[in-house]
């Protein structure tokens, strides 16, 4: 046994069952050791449990990171509604992403300061990431005059947050139709009007 094979026995319960819900015997168990073998890493469920935390935070960093280079060039209509998407498909196969979502909506309450200290981590450097995308798309008149890209930004941040409520609670169809319905009302909210785009191609 490794330590990565014992930290993604952890994930897993994790993932599925919540810290509450998941025992140390339990993770020895899914890799065939004693309980006490996982003492050798770890002290004890808690440090266990935020080394894991720790670890997917940064693997979901490095995947975000990754999508917005991979897809920056494109129309930014196109990429933020592919990234909603995005965030729907890694939750539905990756179980990293099922319990990094899961434990920022319902951290352990004796944890919550150092769980929500890398949640907000996390989401100020999205806001970081994609900032200068949403300036760009307004120089370049892909959005509204009136629209201010950091107002923008933060908007579409709460879109995601919808989805990922959705996800969460309501199952596949029901976070499809909610990120449809908050991308429609979204986009248009930010998206250059009609009339905007015709005194521009005169």
């Amino acid at each position: 046994m490794t330590l990565d094979q014992l930290k993604l026995a952890a994930l897993n319960r994790f993932a599925e069952h919540g810290f509450d819900g998941t025992s140390m015997a339990h993770i020895a168990d899914d890799v065939g050791i004693k309980k006490q073998s996982i003492y050798t890493h770890f002290k004890g469920k808690d440090q266990m449990f935020l080394q894991v935390f720790s670890d997917v935070v940064e693997s979901e960093i490095e995947s975000v990171t990754a999508f917005i280079e991979q897809n920056k060039a494109r129309p930014i209509q196109e990429f933020l509604y592919d990234f909603l998407l995005y965030h729907r498909e890694r939750n539905d196969q990756n179980a990293a992403t099922k319990f990094w979502l899961r434990i920022s909506f319902f951290p352990p309450a004796h944890l919550y300061d150092e769980v929500m200290g890398k949640v907000y981590a996390y989401l100020d450097k999205l806001e970081e990431l994609l900032e200068p995308l949403m300036e760009a798309a307004q120089k370049e008149g892909e959005l509204s005059k009136g629209i201010d890209a950091k107002e923008a930004t933060a908007a579409f941040l709460g879109v995601l947050d919808g989805v990922f409520v959705e996800m969460l609670y309501g199952g596949p169809d029901r976070t499809q139709r909610r990120l449809e319905a908050s991308w429609h009302f979204y986009w248009r909210g930010i998206a250059k009007d009609r009339k905007e785009l015709r005194r521009n191609q005169t």
